[in-house]
């Protein structure tokens, strides 16, 4: 079957000649993984999952609401969340470091002109910044983006001089930033965490990287 490389991943991945037959012209971009439709029905299933009276959306609450409203979820950890509205456009991000349900570190900040994506990765080189070097503790992101950036493809990136094939790679700057504090912290892991499932310090962190739109923390 023809082989092609994913724009996302760089990875090849094969399609049949009867599918290109059928949509002539046209050349494939993504593998399965990151296939726009396979995104559109994973986040269907997920909100399909979501427990009542979890959050299924971002809500814009202020901390002391999120504080009231959500209990469940990890206690320790360190929570980030970014992103913008629209996107591209204004946008946010904040970390809150959390140990046994106690506030070690937060912080936020805004961009008027953002991406989601450059967004959460500002808001896990704030979370990475914050921490000893030999800290020991999950740094959670509800990005798979970043996740798989950081953990998968940015040490391939790097080898071929930071370059791959098909598009040019994005948000270089806070890739090779988050990649070099990731590497300087071995006892932390990067995971992650669904978004607006209700779990207490994601949602937190949530409502630090959206204080931008409110007149309250």
């Amino acid at each position: 079957m023809p082989k092609f490389d994913c724009t996302v991943c760089d990875l090849s991945f094969e399609v049949p000649r009867a599918a290109l037959d059928k949509y002539p012209g046209w050349t494939p971009k993504y593998c399965r993984e990151h296939s726009p439709n396979r995104k559109k029905q994973t986040a269907k299933s997920a909100t399909s999952r979501t427990r009542p009276g979890s959050a299924t959306r971002e809500e814009n609450l202020t901390l002391e609401e999120v504080l009231a409203r959500y209990t469940e979820g990890p206690e320790t950890g360190v929570f980030t969340d970014g992103g913008s509205i629209p996107n591209p456009g204004p946008g946010g991000w904040g970390m809150v470091w959390v140990e046994d349900g106690e506030i070690r570190d937060q912080a936020q900040g805004h961009d008027p002109d953002t991406t989601n994506n450059r967004m959460e990765l500002t808001a896990l080189i704030a979370a990475f910044e914050s921490l000893p070097e030999d800290a020991e503790i999950v740094v959670y992101t509800d990005s798979k983006l970043c996740l798989d950036t950081i953990t998968k493809w940015a040490p391939g990136w790097e080898r071929k001089g930071w370059k791959r094939k098909g598009s040019p790679l994005k948000n270089l700057d806070l890739v090779k930033e988050l990649l070099a504090l990731y590497r300087k912290h071995p006892g932390c892991k990067l995971e992650w965490i669904a978004a607006h499932n209700g779990y207490r310090w994601n949602e937190y962190a949530d409502s630090l990287a959206s204080a931008w739109r409110r007149a309250e923390l």
